[in-house]
C-alpha cells in the first residue's frame, strides 16, 4: 500500500528527475575535469610542496566524485522502487516514509525514526 497521492508522486519523481540530471552533470565536469589535469600535467616539473598538495586536490575530488555516484545510485534506484509501486515504504519498518521527509532527501530508504536508529547502529549519518 502507497499512502503517497498521485500529485505527491508526482512531485517526487520530479525531485529525482532533477537530482539525477544534476549528479550526472556533476559526475561528467568532474571526469572532465580530471582528465584536463592530467593532460595538462603531463612533461611538468613540479616540487614536492606542488606535488602534495595536487594530490590532496585530486583526493578530495576523487572522493567527492564518489559520494556523487553513489547518490547517482541511491536516486535511480529509488525512481526504480517508484516505478514498481514500492516507493516510500521504510526498509525497516515497512511503514510509510512521511511526505516532507521524501521531500528533503527523495532517495531515503527508512522513515526518519528508523534512519536515527540505523546511524546510531552504525555511527553514520545520511
Amino acid at each position: 500500500m502507497n499512502p503517497l497521492s498521485h500529485s505527491q508522486r508526482q512531485t517526487l519523481e520530479a525531485l529525482l528527475i532533477a537530482r539525477e540530471k544534476q549528479l550526472d552533470a556533476e559526475i561528467t565536469a568532474a571526469r572532465e575535469a580530471t582528465r584536463l589535469r592530467d593532460s595538462e600535467r603531463l612533461g611538468e616539473v613540479t616540487d614536492r610542496k606542488e606535488s602534495a598538495d595536487d594530490k590532496a586536490t585530486e583526493e578530495v575530488a576523487q572522493a567527492e566524485t564518489e559520494r556523487d555516484l553513489d547518490e547517482l545510485k541511491a536516486v535511480q534506484a529509488a525512481r526504480l522502487r517508484l516505478n514498481a509501486g514500492l516507493y516510500g515504504q521504510c526498509i525497516d519498518c515497512a511503514e510509510p516514509i512521511a511526505f516532507a521527509r521524501l521531500q528533503a532527501q527523495p532517495a531515503a530508504l527508512r522513515c526518519a525514526r528508523c534512519q536515527a536508529g540505523h546511524e546510531e547502529k552504525t555511527g553514520r549519518k545520511r
